[in-house]
């Protein structure tokens, strides 16, 4: 909201405070000296408010009285994506992941059932998931960029 704008809401507010104290003020005159006179005007001019209420409502809600949609927002900087890590496997049966594993068997013939929590044997040690390379060197060797659910590196 515009500085200006700010200023012609705060004018309408003051102009309706005026106006009600005065309308109060009149009213409360006329009461003191016929209460049946202040009765009429007081249901004539509530009947006036009330009519003047709902076309003010019903011209804000769809008439001209809609608030101006502020500029948008200059676009953020680009971020650059995170450098992809660099995964190698080198060996018979070596095995890489830039990601967590499931289920690796680099044995003959052999196929571990999914472990139900990822616990990494003692001889396998994940990489960190960090980004960075990872990189699974000589037979049989496993290595992650992330977690290790079940690996089977022999032939039983």
């Amino acid at each position: 909201m515009t500085t200006q704008t700010r200023g012609r809401s705060k004018a309408w507010l003051w102009s309706g405070v005026v106006v009600g104290v005065v309308g109060i003020g009149a009213l409360i005159a006329v009461a003191a000296a016929d209460l049946g006179k202040a009765d009429q005007i007081a249901s004539v001019v509530g009947v006036v408010l009330a009519a003047a209420g709902l076309g003010l409502s019903l011209w804000g809600q769809f008439g001209g009285g809609g608030v101006a949609t502020p500029a948008p927002a200059a676009p953020a900087p680009a971020v650059p994506a995170p450098a992809a890590p660099e995964v190698t496997a080198s060996g018979a049966g070596a095995v890489a992941a830039g990601g967590n594993i499931g289920s690796v068997a680099t044995g003959r013939g052999t196929s571990p059932a999914p472990a139900p929590t990822p616990t990494a044997p003692a001889s396998v040690v994940p990489a960190p998931a960090a980004p960075g390379s990872v990189t699974a060197s000589g037979d049989r060797s496993v290595a992650a960029g992330g977690d290790i659910g079940s690996v089977s590196t022999g032939d039983a």
